[in-house]
């Protein structure tokens, strides 16, 4: 559904060409200080427009306070954050209707919501709600305190060099995909629980809900196939549980175990391209020749590092609370 998390709760709604796109978090501990200037870094760097091979599209997004706010801290109650969309281009989407759009959600949402769901910029579905991830990440952020979570583009469309891989696109007169890197250090050893709530499953579970994630690898990832167990496995140094190398990416077990936390993430081609497409047109159930119109991202990895961080904080708070037995960690 639109919900995720135990005790550090979240649920986001709105749509992308809606009056507004929001999150409520229930579960947020009382006593934290908040104020507009906290997500703005991390706003600005979700932002497209000004980046090269992002969207033109650009919203203020500064975060309207609704609810469990009181004199610039939490109030323990569900606290809830809009977003304002004022720079829509709805007509852009009227036109194309009838041809649902290779690679987006416009056919599943049409059979699923029986024709009632918002198709204007893909609705619910698009990117344009990772915002609220990363207004969420923010919070989660501040209750993580002094652990660092950074992440980063490692290539783009199978160049490091990121100008090059960008290049390859525009040359093509399409889009193209990368890959996206997150690292985290200060991690206690301890959190995550074995088999469904593990570290891992609980990360690639809220890696998968960035729209665009196709794939999902930890340490030495898909790599791991070609080692022996011996050249695989972390040697154990000292009684803080630092290992000689890891390929675990810092997760035994399903629990963290005290080392860098290191993951990535694949992320496809922008689905919206101006290349010429084909597909199937439901109003006169023939196959159509169509190229997508509108403002769209050249490559959706250079979008992905701040929100990969937010899905990450969002997790591992949740984590620590449960950790914590649910106990104050703020005074």
């Amino acid at each position: 559904m639109n919900s995720f998390g135990r005790l550090f709760r979240i649920h986001i709604f709105g749509e992308s060409h809606g009056e507004c796109v929001g999150l409520t978090i229930d579960g947020c501990p009382a006593g934290l200080p908040l104020a507009v200037e906290d997500f703005l870094e991390d706003i600005e760097r979700r932002k497209g427009g000004m980046q090269k091979g992002t969207t033109p599209r650009k919203e203020d997004d500064l975060p309207l306070f609704k609810t469990g706010m009181f004199n610039g801290r939490t109030t323990g109650a569900p606290l809830t954050i809009l977003f304002e969309n004022k720079n829509t281009r709805s007509g852009d989407y009227e036109k194309q209707r009838a041809v649902p759009r290779p690679g987006h959600a416009d056919f599943t949402a049409h059979a699923k919501y029986g024709g009632f769901e918002d198709f204007r910029g893909g609705g619910h579905f698009s990117g344009r709600l990772t915002v609220c991830l990363v207004a969420a990440g923010v919070i989660a952020k501040k209750l993580l305190k002094e652990i660092s979570i950074r992440s980063t583009i490692l290539e783009i469309g199978g160049e490091t060099d990121l100008d090059k891989g960008l290049e390859k696109a525009i040359a093509a007169k399409d889009s193209i995909g990368g890959i996206v890197e997150c690292r985290v250090n200060g991690l206690p050893v301890g959190l995550g629980e074995h088999f469904f709530d593990s570290a891992e499953s609980l990360l690639a579970h809220m890696a998968f809900s960035i729209p665009a994630v196709k794939g999902v690898e930890f340490g030495a990832g898909f790599a791991a196939a070609r080692m022996f167990g011996s050249e695989h496995n972390d040697a154990i140094e000292d009684a803080t549980g630092k290992t000689r190398t890891n390929h675990a990416g810092g997760i035994v077990g399903g629990i963290t175990n005290g080392n860098e936390l290191v993951y990535r993430v694949v992320i496809k081609p922008t689905s919206s391209t101006p290349k010429e497409q084909q597909t199937w047109n439901w109003e006169t159930n023939e196959i159509d020749s169509f190229s997508v119109k509108g403002r769209h991202d050249l490559c959706i990895a250079l979008r992905v590092p701040v929100v990969l961080e937010a899905a990450t904080a969002i997790v591992l708070a949740d984590l620590m609370l449960l950790a914590q037995n649910n106990k104050p960690v703020w005074s």
